[in-house]
């Protein structure tokens, strides 16, 4: 069986390559690099020992995607594929929403066009913008509050319309909390251009000397201790939740969303101290005001995965901790090669 994995070049999709991969499946990637390496692909061949086919394309080039569809007999697609920084998105919201709808769009209809009608969708838990209540469930109204959350949730729609319109589609869409953590061999994880938007890479960046301090948004939350509470789920873990609904998309028709997180909330601070113990390092912090529409407490109910999917995440917070640190002590660079000479330990 060959998938196709738009955005396999990432942080999720590279991670999702290599336990596909290992799990017997044929891959196909597509990727513009936009946001992502070349490098780690390279790398998840290394861990794989196995070849695939990549194509350095754009989905918003119908042509050239229909080459890829063209070429390979496609069964079903794993679509990551998109530009992802919530605050950019508020600074560029007709970038976000020509990128991730219209590139979606034209995946769809190729897909249609070659009779491909199984799909895993990327999405986010953005779309619940803030709800009032603890955990969160599938069925809580969608008000994503930002244009990144937004693009998650009109494109949801979308799907939901594609499969009225032909009830041969099957579609997962995989609403992820926090994703963190990275490979336990160390040789792919997260990489962030720029100052990182997420909690994790920028305590690991802090930790091998990247960056001064951490910044912590807001300290004065109805929580336990002030900061931020989030659902922080390993990215192996999250990558496992993707071959599970594949498995179910190939199975049945309809379309189903599913959050993929632990079902348990850690602070900010909660975060900080565990990175310290797994680490050995310090990490110096200081607090800043807290950022528009962010929530005190966000985390999931995984009831539905766990039944409908037989999925649940296994791995603990010492673990996305430890494997943080050492993708990040090995890579004190990301993937600039040329720059990781030895390491940070």
């Amino acid at each position: 069986m060959t998938i196709l994995i738009t955005g396999g070049s990432g942080y999720i999709g590279s991670h999702t390559c290599v336990e596909l991969l290992n799990a017997g499946y044929e891959i196909v990637v597509v990727d513009n690099l936009m946001n992502s390496s070349l490098e780690s692909l390279q790398r998840v061949r290394e861990l794989t020992a196995k070849d695939f086919k990549f194509y350095r394309i754009d989905l918003l080039d119908r042509e050239d995607l229909e080459c890829v569809f063209i070429e390979n007999k496609i069964d079903a697609v794993i679509h990551f594929a998109g530009l992802k920084a919530v605050g950019q998105s508020v600074s560029q919201p007709l970038t976000y929403y020509h990128n991730n709808i219209a590139g979606t769009l034209v995946l769809c209809e190729v897909m249609n066009k070659f009779g491909v009608n199984k799909m895993v969708f990327s999405s986010s838990a953005t779309v619940y913008g803030m709800p009032e209540r603890m955990p969160i469930t599938e069925d809580y109204s969608l008000q994503a509050m930002n244009p990144y959350g937004r693009t998650k949730q009109m494109i949801e729609d979308i799907l939901r319309d594609v499969y009225v319109s032909d009830p041969k589609w099957s579609i997962a869409l995989l609403r992820y909390f926090n994703p963190i953590g990275a490979h336990p061999s160390g040789r792919i994880g997260e990489d962030p251009n720029g100052i990182p938007n997420n909690l994790m890479p920028y305590i690991t960046q802090v930790a091998v000397g990247k960056l001064k301090e951490l910044h912590i948004f807001g300290n004065d939350y109805q929580t336990h201790d002030g900061t931020g509470v989030r659902d922080y789920i390993h990215v192996v873990d999250l990558a496992k939740g993707h071959l599970s609904a594949l498995d179910q998309v190939m199975l049945i028709s309809g379309v189903e969303a599913y959050n993929l997180g632990t079902g348990q909330g850690y602070s900010v601070l909660d975060m900080v101290t565990a990175f310290e113990r797994v680490s050995g390092r310090s990490i110096p912090y200081s607090i800043a005001q807290r950022r528009l529409g962010d929530a005190a407490i966000s985390y999931a109910d995984v009831t539905k995965a766990k039944h409908k999917l037989g999925w649940i995440a296994e791995k603990s917070l010492e673990h996305m901790c430890e494997d943080s640190w050492r993708w990040q002590s090995n890579n004190p660079n990301g993937y600039d090669t040329e720059a990781n000479i030895g390491n940070y330990i």
